[in-house]
C-alpha cells in the first residue's frame, strides 16, 4: 500500500506541475488531456508541419529567452547531418560568408607574397608571389628567411615564423635571408594585402622544367593556371610538374575551362542525379593550347574533388602521367543554395564518372579507415617520412623527385646544360 500510496502522490505532483500555469492564471485545469487520445481522431502532421508546431512550442514555453536563428541554424543541421553525406552541410552566415570569399579567391592577409617551408635555418622561399611586396623588393625563391625584426627564427616552426611575418599592411618587416653565393642579404619589406594565387609556378632549379602548383579550384584559378603557364613558357621548358597533392577542389567549372587548354568538345564528367536525369558535361571548344612537352600531375590522398576530376580527366585521355598516392575518392557533385538571413545549404546533387568510367567512390570501415576507392596513380610513390620534408622542394620531395625523373625519361632536353 505504502508504494501504491507513493506512486499516487508522485502522479498528483506531475499533475499539479502541468495544470499549475493554468491555477495560477485562474483557468479551470483542462483535464482531457490527461485522457488517452483516439489515435483515429488525430490529424496526421507534414514533416513541415511538425517542425513548425515544435519550433514555435519551444519558443513559447522553453524557461528562458532564446535565440531562435540559433535554434533554427541547429535544426537545420541537423536536418542536413541526417542524410549521412559529409559534403552535404549547412552554412550559418560567417561560414557562408568565409566559404564565398574562399571559392571567389578572395581570402587576404598582410603578408609579403611568398610561400614557405620548413629549413633548419627558419624557412626557405619555395615561390614569390609575382608583382607582391616580396617580389618587388627582390626576395628570390631559394632564399632561406633567418631573421625577421631582428629575432632569429632558427628553430621555430613554420607556422611561427609566418606568424612574424603577417602583419598590419602598409607596415614594414626586417627580413634577414641567406643567398647562396651572397651569404646574408637584407630587406625591408611594406606589408601588403596578399591574396595567395590558387595557381603559380616556377622552373625547378638545375632543370628544364616548370613547376606548376593549383592548391584550389576557385573562380580567378583558371585564368592564374593559364597565365602561369605562358610565364613557364618564356624559359623553354621541356616538361611540366602540375601539383594537386593537399588540393580540396572547388568549383567543377573551373576544373572544366582549365581541361579546355588540353581538349576540346570531350567528355569530362558523366552526372547521374535523382531518378534517371543524367547530364554529360563537355569541355568547350577554342581554348586549345600545344603543349609540345611531357606533364607530369602530383596526387595525394588530400586531392579530392575537381583536383580528381582534372587528374583523372588527364589521365583518361592520355596527357599526363599521375604520381604519388591514392586520391581521396569523392565521386560527388554539390551546388550552393542561398537562404535566408545569408546562410545557405551545400547539397549533393548527383555522382559523377570520369570518362573511363573508373569508379572512384570512397569506401571506408565503420571507423572511419580507407579502405579503397579514389585514383590510384600511374606511378605510386609514398611521401618520405623524413621530417625535413618540404613539398615543392626538389632536394627533400622524392614525390618530385620522382616526377621530374619521368620527365628526363621521356624528354633529355629537360636535362639543364
Amino acid at each position: 500500500m505504502k508504494v501504491f500510496a507513493s506512486f499516487v502522490a508522485v502522479a498528483a505532483a506531475f499533475a499539479v506541475g502541468f495544470t499549475w500555469t493554468d491555477i495560477r492564471a485562474g483557468i479551470r485545469p483542462d483535464l482531457s488531456k490527461f485522457k488517452p487520445k483516439d489515435k483515429n481522431t488525430t490529424p496526421a502532421l507534414t514533416p513541415t508541419q511538425l517542425f513548425t508546431t515544435e519550433y514555435r512550442r519551444i519558443q513559447a514555453l522553453y524557461y528562458k529567452p532564446i535565440n531562435s536563428n540559433q535554434l533554427l541554424y541547429a535544426g537545420m543541421d541537423g536536418m542536413l547531418s541526417a542524410l549521412g553525406d559529409p559534403h552535404t552541410q549547412f552554412f550559418e552566415p560567417y561560414v557562408n560568408e568565409e566559404f564565398a570569399r574562399s571559392t571567389a579567391g578572395q581570402m587576404s592577409f598582410g603578408g609579403i607574397g611568398a610561400r614557405l617551408s620548413p629549413d633548419p635555418l627558419g624557412v626557405k622561399v619555395i615561390q614569390v608571389f609575382r608583382n607582391g611586396p616580396a617580389y618587388k623588393a627582390g626576395l628570390k625563391g631559394g632564399d632561406i628567411i633567418t631573421a625577421v625584426d631582428e629575432h632569429v627564427v632558427a628553430g621555430e616552426t613554420s607556422d611561427e615564423i609566418v606568424g612574424r611575418i603577417k602583419g598590419k599592411i602598409g607596415s614594414i618587416v626586417k627580413i634577414r635571408t641567406f643567398r647562396a653565393g651572397k651569404d646574408t642579404v637584407n630587406f625591408d619589406i611594406n606589408r601588403g594585402r596578399i591574396i595567395p594565387p590558387s595557381a603559380d609556378g616556377n622552373m625547378i632549379d638545375g632543370t628544364n622544367i616548370g613547376y606548376l602548383l593549383v592548391t584550389g579550384f576557385e573562380q580567378p584559378t583558371p585564368d592564374q593556371f593559364f597565365a602561369t603557364i605562358k610565364e613557364l613558357e618564356r624559359s623553354d621548358p621541356q616538361g611540366l610538374v602540375i601539383d594537386l597533392r593537399d588540393n580540396g577542389g572547388g568549383l567543377l567549372s573551373s576544373a572544366v575551362d582549365m581541361l579546355a587548354r588540353f581538349v576540346e568538345f570531350k567528355t569530362v564528367v558523366t552526372m547521374k542525379g535523382r531518378g534517371e536525369r543524367i547530364e554529360t558535361v563537355r569541355t568547350p571548344g577554342g581554348l586549345l593550347h600545344a603543349f609540345k612537352y611531357p606533364i607530369v600531375i602530383l596526387v595525394n590522398e588530400r586531392s579530392a574533388s575537381a583536383a580528381e576530376i582534372f587528374s583523372g580527366v588527364m589521365r583518361d585521355y592520355k596527357l599526363a602521367t599521375l604520381v604519388g598516392e591514392h586520391t581521396y575518392g569523392k565521386a560527388s557533385v554539390q551546388n550552393v543554395i542561398p537562404l535566408p538571413d545569408r546562410t545557405s545549404a551545400k547539397i549533393t546533387i548527383a555522382h559523377y564518372g570520369l570518362p573511363s568510367g573508373t569508379a572512384i567512390a570512397r569506401k571506408v570501415d565503420d571507423d572511419g579507415t580507407y579502405i579503397s576507392g579514389g585514383i590510384k596513380p600511374d606511378v605510386e610513390v609514398k611521401l618520405s617520412t623524413d621530417p625535413n620534408v618540404a613539398l615543392g622542394n626538389l632536394k627533400t620531395d622524392n614525390q618530385l623527385q620522382k616526377a621530374v625523373e619521368i620527365i628526363l625519361q621521356k624528354n633529355p632536353k629537360a636535362h639543364k646544360n
